[in-house]
């Protein structure tokens, strides 16, 4: 086979054209590029280049199913269907690859839903809908709880994959009741999208938190309710957006709205006019209509059964937080600093949020350290107080947001006994930028457990498909990411270390990683300490090495606001406030988030630093009930690509989906598939496909079974390339490829066979046509002379005779015509002149 896969700089890999054959010992491989260049391309032996797949196998629908299973046959194959084919999605095993097409497809109406609903996963071209309905038919089938978890980096769709999954259930699994249960599922959908979403450089829709919703279903497999669980809301965006970034799209709506009768009491205006909706410079998405989206977001609620003094009270909050962003804190000094009793927008916060304006002043300018002797009151610089406001605002809308999930869910609740669920995980992928910081920190160490989870049910999927089918097993070496788990959360790992030093009343970033420092360098290789910094750190995660930046880790893992802040919160009279901040609060869960109505943690009643959980703590627990619910569940899993960073439809940037495809596991799967056996054919399937290159006596037999394995055995002397199973065969990489070349050699030499015989079949043909015409020429030709020859003398003569006859008939007729003309002027004339004669008589 003479085309392989060469690394480029620009496409990551490219196609070549062996040109010349390779020997053992050549350091160099002469290629031919696609464009006619003719390369001397530099190998080791020891490794040499990927081959490419056979055309046959491109485009398939299944990345197992290629027979040489590397990252270059990959990429090719998703070019293909993506690029050419314009399809998003592609199987990888168990994984179902969705390609973001920035382009709206017509393949996702009712019409479609029906269509997958009841087929097999492999039926039919590869769809989010299939998926759904093999998790809906496992689960009707035996029983079990099921699992879609849905990830991917930013812009690569997930929140759209997961809204479609939850409207494929809804639609094939509808209720005959009149509660519209289904409606109400879906109608959660653009709520927390509204106050957890948001615009930024790379997706105008992002979701900035983890969402599990587990989709309730009776003994008939019809929905009767929800649950909610999320996770990692980003509570820093309220504060702060990078360039060309929005808050929450929800902020917007409020302020496009501002100039509605209903909305005026809470004297807002456009967004430009607020420091927190304002600071990214980009107050508006192209082709987005805020004010509608507003409508429907109300409506949303409507539907949830949350009506207007709830939205009222919701949207109080909301403008609150934008007008203490507003509040201006003044300098006095170096160490001291001050807010104005008279500030407009001070007074509109404690005015909607029904506070004491003076102690909100003073207290945002202060703060009240208590030692075992006596209580001290420290004045805060500036930058500490815009911190202080900032906390504030964040500690809000981050209660604001557990407020609303747990509403939806008490309205997604259902009477009477679950019997099974299936739930949808849409999280965030594996991140890296820049600047890595505590945010990225956690998700990264979300989806390294993530990871293990999907190796270890990978792994024993295949398992079960070898024992299944009876093939002798051996143990597959596959990356297992537990020693980075356990940097991060065992005893004395990342995390203790991290909520160790937030103990301390004087712990900072640099005392923090300078004890990672004594405790991993040079002793754990998976970190790493940089060569040209002291404030940042290196993890060798399982997709990549992430550098992280100390600054800000433990602000961030403590969370912390001014005691008496929250003091005065809970004095105000507005109930929503107030109940934000009792001692026994609304269930929340990490990072602010609802676990289920009921509390996921326990309550933190005392002040004490001692007893109050750091964020990382919090999340590292809601982590292992996740993981504990995904492994009490049958798992599917959607890998969302984002193809392209300028969101352009159906552009293929080979870089970028590489770098998508290591960190999300699909590689990993291929891998796996790799060092067994991955090419899998039923009997039947290779009976159908290679029936060419099997002999009339192989034929004749009738247990089709035992030809397959007579013709195997015959054309594959290595018996160590394959297996048979019970009811499939299994081939080792590269012998399909070997069977394909097998079956395309015979073809070509049939086709010669045929072609000669057709060519000649044509010429014989075109010799009778011809030959036939010839025939006919001849035939006219020869007519034409015997006609010729047939006119004699005697014709002659008779054309004489005639001609005599003709002369005197013709005179004959003259004469008889002469002489009547004659007699009749004879006759004339003598009538006449006797008229003339008796007139004359008369007369004389």
């Amino acid at each position: 086979y003479n085309r392989v896969w060469i690394p480029d700089n620009k496409e990551v890999w490219q196609s070549a054209e062996i040109t010349k054959n390779y020997k053992a010992g050549d350091h160099f491989l002469h290629v031919q590029l696609e464009d006619g260049t003719e390369l001397n391309y530099p190998v080791d032996p020891a490794v040499l280049p990927p081959l490419r797949n056979p055309d046959i196998l491109v485009g398939e629908n299944d990345l197992t199913a290629l027979s040489y299973l590397h990252e270059p046959a990959v990429l090719h194959n998703l070019k293909v269907r993506f690029v050419e084919s314009k399809l998003i999605y592609t199987y990888s095993g168990i994984i179902l690859v969705a390609i973001n097409p920035y382009k709206q497809l017509p393949i996702y109406g009712d019409a479609i839903i029906h269509a997958y609903s009841g087929q097999n996963m492999g039926d039919m071209d590869p769809h989010i809908f299939a998926v759904a309905e093999e998790a809906y038919k496992q689960m009707a089938r035996n029983n079990k709880n099921q699992s879609i978890i849905v990830s991917g980096e930013s812009g690569a769709g997930k929140t759209v994959s997961a809204r479609y999954t939850m409207r494929y259930f809804a639609t094939v699994s509808q209720s005959s009741s009149n509660a519209h249960v289904e409606n109400k599922v879906l109608a959660s959908n653009p709520i927390t999208e509204a106050v957890g979403n948001a615009k930024t450089t790379r997706n105008d829709n992002s979701s900035r938190f983890g969402k599990y919703t587990e989709i309730s279903f009776d003994q008939s497999y019809q929905i009767i309710g929800a649950n909610m669980r999320t996770y990692l809301l980003e509570k820093s965006r309220v504060v702060f957006q990078s360039e060309n970034e929005r808050n929450y799209h929800i902020f917007y709506q409020l302020c496009a709205s501002a100039m509605q009768p209903e909305f005026e009491h809470l004297k807002l205006g456009s967004a430009e006019q607020f420091n927190y909706t304002r600071m990214g410079g980009s107050t508006v998405i192209e082709g987005v209509d805020d004010r509608a989206n507003m409508v429907e977001t109300q409506k949303t609620f409507a539907l949830l059964g949350l009506k207007g003094d709830f939205q009222m009270d919701v949207f109080k909050m909301l403008a609150a937080i934008l007008h203490l962003g507003n509040v201006e804190i003044t300098a006095v000094g170096d160490e001291r600093s001050s807010i104005s009793l008279k500030d407009k927008h001070l007074n509109i916060f404690c005015e909607l949020l029904d506070l004491n304006c003076d102690r909100m002043a003073q207290w945002l300018c202060h703060r009240k350290i208590i030692t075992t002797s006596e209580t001290v009151i420290k004045p805060m610089t500036r930058a500490q107080a815009v911190n202080a406001r900032d906390a504030l605002a964040k500690k809000i809308y981050s209660h604001l947001f557990d407020f609303i999930v747990e509403r939806i869910n008490q309205a997604l609740q259902f009477p009477g006994k679950q019997h099974t669920f299936i739930g949808v995980l849409d999280i965030y992928g594996f991140e890296t930028f820049d600047v890595n910081s505590f945010e990225q920190f956690c998700i990264n160490y979300a989806n390294e457990k993530l990871q293990q989870q999907f190796n270890l049910h990978v792994f024993k999927l295949e398992q079960e498909e070898y024992m299944k089918e009876d093939i002798p097993w051996t143990l597959i070496d596959f990356y297992d990411n537990q020693p980075v788990i356990d940097l991060i959360e065992a005893k004395m790992g990342i995390l203790e270390l991290l909520d160790e030093e937030c103990l301390l009343p004087h712990g900072t970033d640099e005392n923090w990683l300078q004890k990672l420092y004594n405790n991993f360098v040079n002793k754990n290789a998976l970190f790493e300490k940089p060569r040209m910094s002291n404030a940042s750190f290196i993890i060798q995660h399982f997709a990549d090495k992430v550098q992280y930046k100390c600054e800000g880790f433990l602000e961030k893992n403590r969370d912390t606001v001014h005691e008496v802040l929250i003091e005065i919160l809970k004095e105000s009279k507005f109930h929503l406030c107030a109940n934000f901040f009792q001692d026994n609060p609304v269930s929340v869960s990490p990072f602010g988030s609802t676990i289920n109505i009921k509390s996921a943690r326990p309550v933190i009643k005392s002040p004490n630093k001692q007893l109050r959980l750091t964020v990382g703590s919090k999340f590292r627990s809601s982590l292992s009930l996740l993981m504990a619910t995904l492994n009490a569940t049958t798992p599917h899993y959607v890998r969302c690509i984002k193809p392209n960073d300028e969101k352009l439809p159906f552009e293929f940037d080979s870089k970028r989906i590489a770098q998508q495809l290591r960190a999300c596991g699909v590689l990993e799967t291929i891998r796996i598939s790799a060092q067994s056996y991955p090419s899998r054919w039923t009997y039947i399937e290779f009976f159908s496909r290679y029936s060419i290159l099997m002999t009339q006596q192989e034929l004749s037999m009738t247990d089709k079974k035992q030809i397959c394995k007579v013709v195997l055995q015959r054309l594959i002397q290595d018996c160590n390339q394959y297996q048979f199973g019970r009811t499939k065969i299994f081939f080792r990489a590269g012998q399909v490829a070997y069977l394909e070349k097998l079956r395309s050699d015979k073809l070509r030499h049939a086709c010669i066979m045929i072609q000669k015989s057709v060519r000649g079949w044509l010429q014989r043909k075109k010799f009778l046509h011809i030959k036939q015409a010839a025939v006919t020429i001849q035939q006219y030709v020869r007519g034409q002379r015997t006609v010729r020859q047939a006119i004699t003398a005697r014709t002659l003569k008779q054309t004489w005779a005639a001609i005599i006859i003709q002369k005197y008939c013709r005179g004959y007729l003259v004469r008889r015509l002469c002489q009547l003309i004659h007699v009749a002027a004879v006759t004339i004339q003598a009538y006449t002149r006797g008229l003339l004669a008796r007139k004359k008589y008369r007369k004389v």
